[in-house]
């Protein structure tokens, strides 16, 4: 799971699917990096929608705005194009033997991306051609 600013993105890796529990937790991760109110644009998971996650933004009171993006629309979220240089640059010929090499490999390569400011704004420029 990713979240991108202007200048920076965060990630955790989760094994299996992305669940309400896993959000929450990414949520608290963004609280206690990013100080202030955040507003949070989402693509349409469904788990972005449960119950568990909007009690939990709820009881956050105002600290983070939740805002949608449109259906079936992934070309205009910038989190996408972070995933794609990953699997097309950094990753493209690993062959992991378990979860956790492909975590410390998948780890290791975001770590990477992360320290280059003009990637992170071109996943920002992509997003906005659409």
């Amino acid at each position: 799971m990713a979240g991108i600013t202007v200048w920076n993105f965060y990630f955790r890796l989760f094994a299996g699917s992305i669940k309400a529990p896993q959000v929450i937790e990414f949520l608290a991760h963004l609280r206690r990096h990013i100080r202030g109110r955040l507003t949070i644009i989402w693509d349409g998971l469904p788990v972005h929608r449960s119950r568990l996650v909007r009690e939990f933004v709820a009881g956050l009171r105002g600290r983070i705005e939740l805002e949608f993006l449109p259906a079936y629309a992934p070309e205009l979220n910038p989190v996408e194009y972070i995933w794609g240089y990953c699997k097309q640059h950094e990753l493209p010929n690993l062959c992991p033997k378990d979860f956790a090499q492909l975590g410390r490999a998948a780890r290791t390569a975001l770590g990477r991306m992360r320290r280059r400011p003009t990637l992170v704004e071109s996943f920002w420029k992509q997003a906005e051609l659409f």
